[in-house]
């Protein structure tokens, strides 16, 4: 009986009070898209991370023929085969924790595999230029990829080595940008969270104080203060869940538009989310809205439903 009488007063107030309804879904919808958002970013941000830090390795550029302005390579001549395996022995042996795995490039195969890809008439910066104008390189595959500093301070100025490059530096400032990018959403969620829980309080209260005379005559008729309070805080309950069933609605079509069907047919070199990522985070999202609905209008209502 009393569930009963519960629920039928949370439906009373869900009719009467339709204009405040529609205010606390819209701010939670607004305020849990802003943390949607944020969350996504930051999932693709890893995902891109990982992705691409499980291929990324540290190149040892060693010397070419010719001219080169590392004291390193002051003979003018690159390593023989020997020098070469000289250097890798060295690797394993003084890198044995950092290095997973050591392979050899030579000018032809960097020329065939990868520079024309690049460049399919062999043209750079207004030369045409061919194998011999290559360099032999080693590609050090990290067991932590963090730890490029390690390998660099043991290889770099060796005779034979010209340069050692981290692939990862390519990326690192496009993720410096996405995670600032991330932050500034993160900040603003939190202000429209905030924003969020002050509006629910007042709607319900609101709703509360315009049936004064009915919570009177229930506690007249000795009704608890939980079965005053209950229709309410599941007024702003429905009202949250709505809310933010709208914001995983919003975020599951900004991801099929702007990322399955438009960026990742454009840039298909990178890794993307999906469908996936905004349903696992889609009950985070949708039980955040009812717990932060449920605190703002239970501390709302004590001022007003004390015994």
């Amino acid at each position: 009986m009393r569930l009963r009488f519960i629920l039928s007063s949370t439906w009373d107030n869900l009719r009467r009070n339709g204009s405040m309804i529609l205010s606390v879904m819209l701010v939670t919808f607004i305020s849990f898209l802003f943390i949607g958002a944020s969350g996504l970013m930051q999932a693709q941000i890893t995902k891109a991370k990982g992705d691409w830090y499980e291929q990324v390795e540290v190149v040892v550029w060693l010397c070419p023929d010719g001219t080169s302005q590392a004291t390193s390579c002051a003979t003018g001549k690159a390593p023989t085969k020997d020098e070469i395996v000289k250097l890798e022995t060295t690797i394993r042996n003084e890198l044995h924790d950092s290095v997973a795995k050591i392979t050899y490039q030579s000018r032809d195969e960097f020329f065939k595999n990868t520079f024309l890809k690049q460049y399919p008439n062999g043209t750079y910066e207004g030369r045409t230029l061919t194998a011999a104008d290559m360099q032999d390189s080693l590609r050090l595959k990290l067991k932590d990829p963090t730890k490029y500093q390690v390998v660099s301070e043991v290889l770099n100025g060796r005779d034979g080595v010209e340069e050692v490059s981290d692939q990862r530096q390519i990326f690192d400032p496009v993720f410096k940008i996405l995670n600032r990018a991330t932050v500034v959403t993160l900040v603003l969620a939190v202000v429209m969270v905030v924003v969020a829980i002050l509006l629910t309080g007042t709607t319900i209260r609101m709703s509360a104080a315009s049936r004064k005379n009915e919570t009177e005559i229930m506690r007249l008729v000795g009704a608890s203060n939980w079965t005053i309070r209950l229709p309410f805080i599941l007024e702003g309950v429905v009202a949250s869940f709505l809310g933010s069933l709208l914001a995983v609605g919003a975020l599951s079509a900004i991801v099929k538009i702007f990322i399955t069907d438009w960026l990742a047919q454009t840039v298909q070199w990178m890794p993307y989310i999906n469908q996936t990522t905004v349903m696992v985070m889609a009950p985070a999202l949708i039980l955040g809205a009812m717990v932060l609905s449920t605190l703002a209008s239970s501390i709302s209502l004590r001022r007003y439903l004390k015994t």
